[in-house]
């Protein structure tokens, strides 16, 4: 016995296990014993998709499937329209062109099944040839026979009227494709519908994603925003200092260089938002005018309930890609067997009514007026058909396919392991990311009162310009690692949720906020539009600035 490492048994908790170094491998039960040779789709296993918007997002339906935008107007952002997590999930449901095609598929499959059960019922059909068919003509005739010689007469009349139709009934008494057949559709029937399960709970998991990418974009903007206040309210103390001559022009420079990097900073802020927004907007299929915005802070939305083994279990029990794979086996037998149908015997009984009336003459010496009659017939057979020899290629069509559902097998155990893998990563990352957060907000807390005690400090005169600075840029940045912190836990959140099957999340008691908003000690400094300048001017603009030499620094900070 040995002591090894350390694991999560629940979120942020630690325990000590002793294991064997090369324990004994346990037995496993047979996936086909567990979830079924054919296992059937459940849908009960998690909450349908909604099939209608809420009547406060009715505006926000989706434009027809075949629209295409032709004038500015139709493209140009005119709403900015606030979204909770809710109100993105009911919109990804209903709007959602990729969930709706898979839902077709569904449809497709259940068209191909009820075609393939057909072949168990009789064939009735109508045929109707000449329906009516019309006759006339004469004939003559040049040689001498014995008509000729008896009536004198060397030419034969035509005129007549005929209907002529048969009914027949085919039904195939046995047919060794049939059952096969009819299994693997009902097969591919239960694979789509558990592809529509999996294509709604992949969505659920994009819309969450999408929306905490866009709480992280909203979250740097306001911490670049405040950075930029900081930076421009730096600037003004080290301006004005430098006017009263009890600051250098170096503290002006380093003010003016960490203005220069937070409005980058701000700049790729509202960048990353703008890509955000429209990327939630493309995957919930807002109309074309329509830009999403977040209505909710970033936050925790939750706790996750199991632990590791659990999460695992679940995985395995509710996940449909393994039944797909084991409904793939199925209709891979099931193929194989059909294909072995080529060579086996077929028979079928086939009934036929003829009926056929007419009216009129044909190939007579002199028309009679009045001349009709009809025809009744009855055929019933039993028809016999068997391949004797095609060469081998049934037999090889069976071998194939048995092979395909041996290859399937293997893919089996590839995404059993892939699926615990899944639920670890996502696990783990969890935990380190409830770490994360724990830490960047004690980082946030002192980088705060770091930057307040910095600043009394410049006020006093005793420390630079630089100290406010490098304690300014650490609050930038342990704010923003605390963000990403967030938004991270929420998105393993999510993934948690969408890889092991299960919804208990243990929702987060809604913080106490005051009815007032807590005064700041910073004065509010206007952030002010600055005009973009195009690239290739405000490169030429660096490359024409000389670089300073070593006497014009030293002069500068004197």
């Amino acid at each position: 016995m040995a002591v090894i490492g350390w694991g999560l048994s629940s979120i942020g908790a630690t325990a000590w296990a002793q294991v064997p170094l090369d324990p004994k491998p346990m037995p496993l039960p047979q996936a086909q014993r567990v979830k079924g040779s054919r296992p059937k789709s459940d849908p009960k296993v998690l909450p349908p998709a909604a099939t209608k918007l809420d009547p406060a997002l009715q505006r926000l339906a989706a434009p027809a499937s075949l629209a295409l935008p032709t004038t500015l107007e139709q493209v140009r952002i005119a709403v900015m329209r606030p979204l909770s997590l809710k109100d993105v999930e009911n919109l990804a449901e209903v709007n959602n062109s990729n969930l709706k095609a898979i839902a077709s598929q569904v449809d497709q499959a259940e068209s191909n099944l009820r075609a393939k059960i057909a072949s168990w019922y009789p064939n009735l059909s109508i045929t109707a040839n000449g329906f009516p068919q019309y006759t006339g003509g004469q004939q003559f005739y040049n040689d001498v026979n014995l008509m000729t010689v008896l009536t004198g007469v060397q030419s034969t009349y035509t005129n007549r009227w005929q209907m002529a139709g048969a009914i027949s009934a085919n039904w195939d008494v046995i047919n060794p494709q049939r059952v096969p057949q009819v299994s693997a559709a009902r097969d591919q029937f239960e694979k789509a519908k558990n592809q529509y399960l999996i294509a709604l709970r992949e969505l659920r998991l994009q819309a969450a994603q999408g929306y905490f990418e866009l709480q992280l974009a909203d979250e740097n903007v306001r911490v670049g925003q405040q950075s930029v206040r900081a930076s421009l309210v730096s600037l003004r103390d080290a301006k004005a200092r430098y006017q009263a001559g009890v600051a250098t022009k170096l503290e002006v420079l380093e003010a003016e260089t960490q203005l220069g990097r937070d409005e980058q900073l701000l700049s790729d802020a509202y960048a990353q938002q703008s890509i955000a927004r429209r990327d939630l907007a493309r995957l919930i299929n807002l109309p074309q005018n329509v830009n999403p915005t977040a209505s909710e802070p970033l936050r925790p939305i939750g706790l996750w309930k199991p632990n590791l083994q659990e999460s695992i279990l679940a995985a395995y029990t509710f996940r449909e890609e393994l039944d797909n794979i084991i409904l793939d086996i199925s209709a891979s037998n099931s193929q194989a067997n059909a294909a072995l149908g080529q060579v086996q015997p077929f028979m079928s009984i086939v009934n036929t009514l003829t009926a056929l009336r007419y009216t009129g003459v044909e190939s007579i010496i002199v028309d009679l007026p009045g001349t009709y009659g009809y025809a009744v017939q009855n055929s019933v057979s039993l028809n016999f058909k068997m391949n004797i020899f095609d060469g081998g290629a049934a037999r090889a069509l069976y071998r194939q396919n048995k092979q395909k559902a041996e290859e399937t097998a293997f893919n089996f155990a590839t995404k059993r392991d892939e699926l615990r893998y899944q639920v670890e990563e996502s696990f783990y990352q969890l935990g380190n990311s409830q770490r994360n957060i724990q830490t960047t907000s004690r980082e946030v807390l002192s980088s705060r009162e770091s930057l307040r005690l910095a600043r009394l400090r410049f006020q006093a005169g005793v420390t630079t310009q630089r100290e406010v600075i490098n304690n300014q840029r650490d609050l930038t940045q342990a704010e923003i690692r605390y963000a990403s912190a967030l938004s991270r836990y929420n998105t393993f959140l999510a993934e948690l949720r969408r890889r092991t099957g299960l919804d208990q999340i243990v929702e987060c008691r809604a913080p106490y906020l005051p009815a007032i908003k807590p005064s700041s000690d910073d004065s509010p400094v206007p952030v002010t539009p600055t005009p973009l300048v195009p690239a290739c001017m405000a490169g030429n603009r660096l490359s024409a600035e000389p670089a300073p030499s070593v006497s014009t620094q030293q002069r500068s900070a004197g």
